[in-house]
């Protein structure tokens, strides 16, 4: 029925008012765009729904009580970042090597941020360390003893990311804040969402267990050749696991240089799929468990670039009862965590004295080969 006969039919007393065409259209496009604007919010927070519901976490405060270290109280803070070597689900395939049942902190970071939020050390655990193991929970509950010496990373093969947290925190004496865990399909399938990673060796790498051949020179990687190259260790230089991490903190670099190069905030489709592909694959302990968390950590290191950051290596030497194992060489190591507890530098012996990079042109002035570690230091492990 025509409005004009609409409105005669009204009852007595009440009147309508006829609208002209183009009001009825801008009536109509405002009740469209509220829609628009509902749906999207709606959207929005499905997807944020979406990305926490991801993320799996850890309550590692109340697995360990009090009996840690204090907490820093002038603002710096450091978390623990491993890189777990579990063959379960979609990693399976990934990267090579044993495919045991079993889940070790293949890599492990301790990242120690300033008191001002615009620098950072990141030092890496030789994950054959002999260290004393403290006794732990394991995540089914059951008592993992203490151990004298026993390799780092079976701490976490044992008692999970609480164990591993605890043994990080009697070696160095520094409270862990906070606890991140990525595995081989997470951090592939990151490198992958940024767009791939660029890495430059001077010499050809092959390594049959990682599955990587790399010609020498400069090479873009995609993120399965990316994990075979932080993974690598037989295919070049003296087959060392300190080698390895030499080509882990080169990937780091490279992966902070590409982060910043591809605008992912001006991209919002590339932004959901790094979202998506991260905390799919992440642990975090339970302070980090939300996206609004990690976005806030986000926050605080982003001025934190390459130049802004050292990279080192626990200073090592040669284990006493086996020369395939590493021990924190003195005095070297105590003063390095020393220096890191008062939110210091790392000390220049220490950056002065670091492992040469295998894959990279002849070492620098003030690098060297770290003659006190041992020819093949991990050798023996299969992984």
């Amino acid at each position: 029925m025509p409005e004009s006969q609409q409105d005669e039919t009204q009852e007595p007393g009440r009147h309508r008012k006829v609208r002209s065409p183009r009001a009825k259209a801008l009536r109509i496009g405002a009740f469209a765009l509220a829609g628009l604007v509902l749906a999207g919010a709606g959207t929005a927070g499905y997807l944020y729904w979406r990305l926490n519901a991801n993320i799996k976490s850890v309550d590692i405060d109340a697995q360990l009580g009090t009996a840690r270290p204090s907490a820093p109280t002038d603002g710096s803070f450091n978390v623990l970042v491993l890189g777990s070597d579990s063959r379960s689900g979609a990693n399976s395939s990934l990267a090579g090597g044993d495919t045991g049942n079993t889940a070790r902190s293949d890599t492990a970071m301790v990242v120690h941020v300033a008191q001002d939020h615009r620098t950072a050390t990141v030092v890496s655990i030789p994950r054959d360390t002999l260290v004393a193991r403290p006794a732990c929970t394991a995540p089914d509950g059951s008592t993992v003893p203490a151990a004298k010496s026993a390799m780092y990373n079976s701490a976490f093969e044992v008692g999970g990311a609480a164990c591993a947290v605890k043994t990080t925190e009697q070696l160095t004496g520094m409270r862990m804040n906070h606890y991140v865990e990525i595995d081989f399909a997470g951090f592939a399938g990151f490198v992958n969402a940024i767009g791939g990673a660029t890495v430059t060796t001077s010499v050809n790498i092959h390594d049959k267990d990682s599955g990587l051949n790399l010609p020498a020179g400069t090479n873009h990687l995609d993120g399965n050749q990316a994990l075979a190259f932080v993974r690598t260790r037989h295919g070049v230089g003296d087959g060392s696991d300190l080698g390895r991490i030499e080509l882990q903190k080169q990937m780091v670099k490279s992966l902070i240089n590409q982060v910043s190069s591809v605008g992912l905030f001006t991209n919002p489709a590339r932004l959901y799929s790094v979202a998506s592909t991260l905390t799919s694959s992440l642990t975090t302990d339970s302070a980090l468990a939300s996206v609004s968390a990690l976005t806030g950590l986000g926050e605080e290191l982003k001025g934190i670039g390459t130049d802004q950051l050292t990279m080192v290596t626990l200073p090592v030497a040669a284990a006493p009862s086996d020369p395939n194992r590493v021990v924190p060489k003195a005095p070297e190591a105590g003063q390095l965590w020393d220096a890191l507890r008062a939110d210091q530098p790392a000390p220049a012996a220490v950056v002065g004295s670091q492992p040469a990079n295998p894959a990279a042109p002849a070492a620098s002035d003030g690098a060297s080969a770290a003659a006190s570690a041992p020819a093949s230091p991990g050798a023996a492990g299969s992984r």
